[in-house]
């Protein structure tokens, strides 16, 4: 048997090796979070070398949590390809050997595969396609059933002679993919009990956006399970954040005083106008540089051209919508894809179901909008309803207590 054989997690870039000057920048905030991930779980080595970034256990404990330490990698935004890899001196008949003791059991779930071989290391005896067909000889000796298909394998096995091993990998994972998390500045986001906003808030923070969220309430109209639904939504996007700030607002008082007062026709469209002066107001307390929200262009009456533009022009800063583009089944994949759609279903309300007007306006204009709220003291009631801001603190790690502040 190979002595001294490590099992190590490889991480592999995307668009970061694209960055230029800056690269060093985004290498840097995708190992601070690595290590930062890697400190909760075990004693793990997180080290760079030739773009690609190497999680490498250095205890017991480790090695029995490295597939916790995978999962993680798989979370971290800026990787496009994450694998489990043997490593072994580089000398071939050793690769040979880890090939056919420890790669078979890989192996037997595919039909077809192919040998992919980088010599990093051009002092390595063999050329690229040497390795490649011994390898590929080793495999179909050692793994019954299996062929070869270059052009269309279900699975890759990959060797790569580096400068100081050899390491030996199949099955490469996807990663989270994109740009690291915190690298385009801080962002708002209108965090709903619905599918839309979670899957807002994942697109913008694969994009680099550092999430800030806020949630608009109506205690007694919505019940305290809605509120742990949206807590629980937000604890769902700390697989890939680790940490989301949930400011918890109530509209109670807003929402009574329009349904007394305001023609029934413009309640959502006064309700959204608040929404967005109490979004602005937290976002320059908090140096947001944009808010981010759910709305996909005609999806519902207050997601038209016209009732969209109504709640722009409240903003100074500007506003993100990831999915305005997108149809409900395209959105409800990628809710799927980041574990959201289930709790996104829970039958719980939220503030835009109570009062809902039995035929909204679906191409209003502002002076209309306008003439309805003034109606009420619309100042005076946004620094009421911001008044009533809880903070709550939701983490990845920890005792899964949110922290209220």
């Amino acid at each position: 048997m190979i002595e001294n054989i490590k099992e190590v997690i490889l991480c592999k870039y995307g668009e970061v090796v694209l960055k230029g000057a800056n690269r060093g920048d985004f290498e840097k905030k995708m190992l601070k979070e690595l290590r930062l991930r890697s400190r909760r779980i075990g004693n793990f080595n997180v080290f760079y070398s030739q773009s690609t970034i190497y999680i490498e256990p250095m205890d017991d404990e480790a090695i029995e949590r490295i597939d916790e330490m995978y999962w993680h990698a798989k979370h971290v935004f800026g990787f496009v390809g994450v694998s489990r890899a043997y490593t072994c001196k580089k000398d071939m008949a050793e690769i040979l050997e880890v090939v056919r003791t420890l790669m078979p059991e890989r192996l037997r779930p595919y039909k077809t595969f192919k040998v992919e071989a980088k010599r990093s290391d051009k002092r390595f005896p063999l050329t690229s396609p040497e390795i490649s067909n011994e390898v590929g000889g080793c495999v179909l000796s050692s793994v019954r059933g299996i062929k070869v298909d270059v052009h269309n394998p279900e699975v890759v096995l990959r060797v790569e002679i580096r400068e100081k091993e050899a390491f030996i990998h199949a099955g490469q994972e996807k990663g989270a993919g994109g740009i690291p998390y915190g690298s385009s500045g801080r962002g708002l986001l209108l965090l709903s009990g619905g599918i839309d906003s979670p899957v807002a808030g994942f697109m913008m923070a694969k994009r680099g956006v550092q999430l800030e969220a806020i949630h608009f309430e109506s205690f007694p109209y919505t019940s305290e399970r809605a509120r742990e639904k949206v807590l629980e939504l937000a604890k769902i996007l700390t697989d890939y954040t680790l940490r989301i700030r949930v400011h918890i607002v109530s509209l109670t008082k807003i929402q009574e005083l329009i349904r007394d007062n305001c023609d029934e026709d413009y309640f959502t469209l006064l309700l959204r106008r608040y929404m967005m002066a109490i979004s602005v107001k937290l976002a320059h307390q908090y140096d947001c540089e944009a808010i981010i929200t759910g709305e996909s262009l005609g999806q519902v009456a207050s997601q038209t051209m016209k009732a969209i533009n109504v709640t722009n022009v409240l903003s100074d800063i500007p506003i993100y919508r990831p999915l305005i583009g997108m149809d409900k089944e395209e959105i409800i994949s990628v809710s799927r894809k980041i574990g959201a759609f289930e709790t996104s279903v829970l039958p719980y309300e939220d503030c835009c179901t109570v009062f809902t007007p039995r035929h909204p306006r679906t191409r209003p204009e502002l002076e209309s909008v306008l003439a309805e709220e003034n109606k009420l003291d619309f100042d005076a009631l946004v620094e009421e309803a911001y008044s009533t801001r809880q903070i709550v603190v939701v983490k990845h790690f920890g005792d899964n207590k949110n922290e209220e502040i």
